[in-house]
């Protein structure tokens, strides 16, 4: 028996030649066409004589099914198609603003407009409004405050409607579809 390709280290937990468990498998070559049922070292002698490596492609079907490629370029491949979809995903951060019952109007109409500014961004905001001392007892202005600031935010979806937590009120919203 020959000695296996060099450069063909098993580190992703892949079934690749050595590595393969004894069994019967359905061996494909790199075009994609079937050659046949073999055992795992029939299958390790075909691989060896196209200069190619075996990885199973699909562990739970039976027979097992094998396919005969050159390993290092499909690991490559699928690291490089992982560098792409880490690289496309968005990461959404929660971005806070801080209101109180007794807000003024130029300042609310500020914080709305930052909140916007985070919603278009693509970030979610947390709507918060801390109770101090005895304004806790007109827990209902404060909330129509939350609310009021909610329902002029535009393009947004309700996550968490505004709720009591302690003597905190608080809402999350975050960015609708866009069209």
């Amino acid at each position: 028996m020959k000695p296996q390709r060099s450069g063909t280290k098993n580190t992703a937990g892949d079934l690749v030649n050595e590595f393969l468990p004894n069994g019967q498998y359905l061996v494909i070559d790199d075009e994609g066409n079937k050659l046949g049922l073999f055992d795992r070292n029939q299958a390790l002698n075909v691989a060896q004589e196209r200069d190619l490596d075996i990885l199973v492609v699909s562990p739970q079907s039976k027979p097992m099914v094998a396919k005969l490629l050159d390993y290092s370029k499909h690991r490559y491949d699928q690291q490089k198609k992982l560098k792409e979809m880490k690289k496309n995903q968005k990461v959404v951060d929660v971005k806070e603003i801080r209101l109180s019952p007794t807000i003024d109007k130029h300042d609310f109409e500020t914080k709305l407009k930052r909140a916007q500014k985070f919603i278009d961004q693509g970030d979610k905001v947390k709507v918060t409004l801390r109770f101090r001392g005895r304004m806790i007892t007109h827990s209902e202005l404060g909330l129509e405050q939350v609310e009021k600031f909610i329902e002029k935010l535009e393009n947004i979806i309700v996550e968490a409607k505004p709720k009591l937590e302690g003597n905190t009120l608080i809402g999350v919203v975050a960015p609708g579809k866009k069209e």
